[in-house]
């Protein structure tokens, strides 16, 4: 199926930082984006400033995206790009395994689930799963916490979707770098306009686009 010329599109943790600027460049690329974001304030001020739609969505609150899900009938283009950082061991009692996983594993799965009968029936959807160099094996899973445990987690998440999603669907992994944003600090190199680009690029992807991949600059990136 062709591509809709208005694609709908949710983007998770668009309040700030690299969310924002893929929701910036989906709406630049003429989508009907609905920003999510887990504190409303922060979210509403957003959206308003991006002139798009808001929904408040807490990953760690199922019931919060499922009346999202509801309220939209569903997104052809989901961003699953919120997150978090700590700089926790796995074998302290302070441990965040279990908000990590849930924030950047299950939630964004849930997501799909829910979507999967919309993009049925529309023969045309894309998936972005914000991963990270972190999580990569071949990089040797440097973050701290849970955080690279979390991001591999969903980059194996990517690949095996593949065989489950519907015809016309692309599920793609990418790395954005180290940008600078509230969670990579000022020290990082790169601006969110650079880190978003990839995500905008996978989001957008034409028929002969590829699936189940790991992409970094738009370039194949090793799991």
């Amino acid at each position: 199926m062709p591509r809709p010329l208005h694609p709908t599109a949710l983007v998770t943790g668009g309040n700030r930082g690299i969310g924002r600027e893929i929701a910036r460049g989906l709406i630049a690329r003429g989508c009907a984006v609905t920003l999510g974001a887990r504190v409303e304030a922060e979210g509403r001020a957003a959206a308003e400033d991006l002139n798009c739609r808001f929904a408040r969505i807490d990953l760690l609150d199922p019931d919060s995206y499922f009346e999202a899900f509801t309220k939209s009938g569903g997104w052809d283009i989901l961003v699953n790009n919120a997150g978090i950082l700590n700089d926790v061991s796995l074998l302290s009692k302070d441990s965040d395994f279990a908000t990590a996983m849930e924030v950047m594993v299950a939630a964004p799965l849930d997501l799909i689930r829910l979507n999967t009968p919309h993009w049925r029936e529309t023969g045309w959807g894309r998936v972005v799963n914000l991963s990270s160099s972190l999580g990569s094996h071949a990089r040797g899973l440097k973050g701290p916490g849970a955080y690279s445990v979390a991001k591999a987690a969903l980059n194996a998440l990517t690949r095996v979707l593949v065989r489950d999603l519907p015809p016309g669907v692309k599920i793609n992994a990418c790395d954005p770098g180290w940008v600078a944003t509230r969670m990579g600090t000022s020290a990082a190199p790169l601006t969110v306009e650079e880190g978003a680009d990839t995500p905008i690029w996978l989001a957008m992807l034409p028929e002969d686009g590829p699936t189940g991949g790991f992409f970094c600059k738009r370039q194949p990136a090793e799991w």
